[in-house]
């Protein structure tokens, strides 16, 4: 149908403003707002017939019912939503009235057209809104995860703003042993620190079991200074509490909901925080990350290298000892849950690889064992045999019973490329 016959169309049912008319054939033409193209049918058709032209006031539309005409406001109330709020991107939603939708179903089909054709209000309504906060704000609109999402109900006369989180990618070491990664609820009051009236036996009454954690000493910070209303701890896997985090320390995000800065000095946010962990934790290699950095440092297959002090209840020599070791070496272990674990785990079977191993003797009951190794495999049960639950194990190999005393993990690496890929990160 030629475009003047929708237009005469349209116009017959009433008054309708120059968007609402344009918006019917808003896939005509580029480089055109619906109300350029409204405007220049409305001219158009009055030269086609020979009339007299008379513009139509957009408060006057019954389509919209005005609405069209509040594109500038809508704009204006956007950036007063993020007043002090810093973002680079945004990108704007719309609610409409169903009132809006049916008259927009009818103009359509009084017009001839399919109920498809031209274009919805709501998205007429967010890029309007869209390039004029743009030009307000002078940040990029995204369609992907914006920092600030505004949705506008237009029948509530309201608008939302939300500001997403922003995420903070780094290393850690942790320096000091029976600290956990994050914090411990105790599980015997679920962290109330309560039992009934009185306080809990098992966790003295604090909710946890631990005082301290790696979260604790890094996300408040990053939280504070980056103005936010929560912050959450995500590693890349978890070291036992009573485990060092040595060498090439362990990936981790620190993910902040709602901050008001997100350009921050990373070299002064890693002083902060090793200020204020004052030796029991440092991390290393801060920078400004994306949302999909979380997901990578939660699912990236990472493999791990660990040290461990091994204690024999019977003597052993350096021959039997590296035999066995060079047993381990390239094995697939199967370890069925650990006990130590069992309680919290899945009671499965795992297959792990162990990729390297060595093993220097100190005297006939201790030795210091090396062990780099698929994520996932237990290396203490892979020392102890774990009363049968893992095998082959280095005590079943050297047939004497061996314990870790002291485990440090030296380094946590991607199995087939590196955490930190540029395209992770905003900076």
């Amino acid at each position: 149908m030629d475009v003047l016959d929708v237009a005469a169309r349209a116009t017959e049912t009433g008054p309708v403003c120059d968007a609402c008319l344009g918006r019917l054939v808003a896939d005509r033409s580029f480089g055109l707002s619906n109300a350029d193209r409204g405007s220049a049918l409305r001219v158009s058709l009055a030269l086609r017939d020979d009339e007299d032209h008379e513009a139509v006031d957009t408060a006057d539309c019954w389509v919209c019912e005005g609405r069209c005409a509040a594109f500038d406001d809508w704009a204006d109330r956007a950036a007063e939503a993020v007043e002090g709020v810093e973002f680079a991107t945004y990108n704007v939603g719309t609610r409409p009235p169903p009132l809006i939708e049916e008259n927009e179903a009818l103009l359509r089909a009084d017009a001839g057209l399919d109920e498809d054709a031209g274009e919805p209000f709501k998205s007429e309504f967010n890029r309007e809104v869209g390039k004029r906060f743009g030009r307000l704000t002078g940040v990029e609109v995204s369609f992907d995860r914006p920092d600030v999402q505004f949705t506008i109900d237009l029948a509530e006369d309201e608008i939302d703003a939300k500001v997403n989180s922003t995420f903070v990618y780094g290393r850690y070491r942790k320096l000091e042993r029976d600290i956990p990664q994050t914090e411990w609820p105790c599980r015997e009051c679920k962290g109330s620190g309560r039992q009934g009236a009185d306080p809990c036996d098992h966790c003295g009454g604090s909710g946890y079991l631990y005082d301290d954690s790696v979260e604790e000493y890094t996300a408040p910070v990053v939280e504070d200074v980056m103005d936010g209303t929560e912050a959450t701890f995500h590693g890349a896997g978890r070291e036992d509490v009573d485990a060092l985090m040595l060498g090439t320390g362990r990936p981790f995000v620190v993910e902040v909901e709602e901050p008001r800065r997100r350009r921050v000095d990373t070299d002064r946010l890693q002083s902060d925080i090793n200020a204020f962990a004052d030796g029991a934790v440092e991390v290393e290699g801060l920078r400004l990350a994306t949302y999909e950095m979380v997901e990578r440092v939660k699912e990236h297959d990472a493999a791990k290298r660990y040290r461990a002090a091994v204690t024999f209840d019977a003597d052993v020599d350096a021959d039997a000892l590296a035999d066995a070791v060079a047993t381990l070496e390239g094995a697939t272990v199967e370890q069925y849950t650990p006990n130590r674990v069992d309680h919290r785990r899945a009671s499965i079977t795992r297959e792990r690889d162990v990729y390297e191993a060595t093993a220097d003797l100190d005297d006939a009951r201790h030795a210091t064992v090396e062990i780099r190794g698929e994520g996932g495999l237990y290396i203490k049960e892979l020392i102890s045999g774990d009363e049968g639950r893992t095998e082959p194990s280095l005590a079943g190999l050297l047939g004497v019973g061996a314990e870790v005393t002291a485990l440090d993990v030296l380094a946590v690496e991607g199995e087939d490329e590196p955490f930190e890929r540029d395209e992770f990160f905003r900076e």
